[in-house]
């Protein structure tokens, strides 16, 4: 998981990012989901996290070293910051996972 705090006039900006941004996940060995978050609003930024899910932290950890995963984290030069630092990594890993099988979270 990553967290970024986003200036609120970044915000938008921010979120059209993921949807448009080639990341080539999906054709990763191991990767699972992508899901990226909104969080609390703050005063001067807006918390938002990327949560990624892998079959594996070797999993997670491969496409970190891939060129995929540089060229999609790459940014164009001359552009903005749209977060306020470089964002904060958290990994952990799943050890108990609780759910009701008849759920359907958000589409994918």
């Amino acid at each position: 998981m990553n967290r970024f705090q986003v200036p609120k006039d970044r915000a938008e900006a921010f979120e059209q990012v993921w949807p448009t941004r080639e990341s080539r996940l999906r054709e990763r060995p191991g990767f699972v989901a992508l899901h990226m978050l909104r969080g609390l609003v703050r005063e001067d930024h807006i918390l938002s996290a990327s949560h990624t899910a892998s079959a594996s932290r070797a999993a997670f950890e491969d496409w970190t070293r891939s060129e995929p995963f540089r060229l999609a984290h790459a940014r164009e030069a001359g552009a903005q910051p749209l977060t306020l630092f470089h964002p904060e990594f958290e990994g952990v890993e799943v050890v108990r996972t609780l759910a009701d099988p008849a759920a359907r979270g958000p589409a994918a």
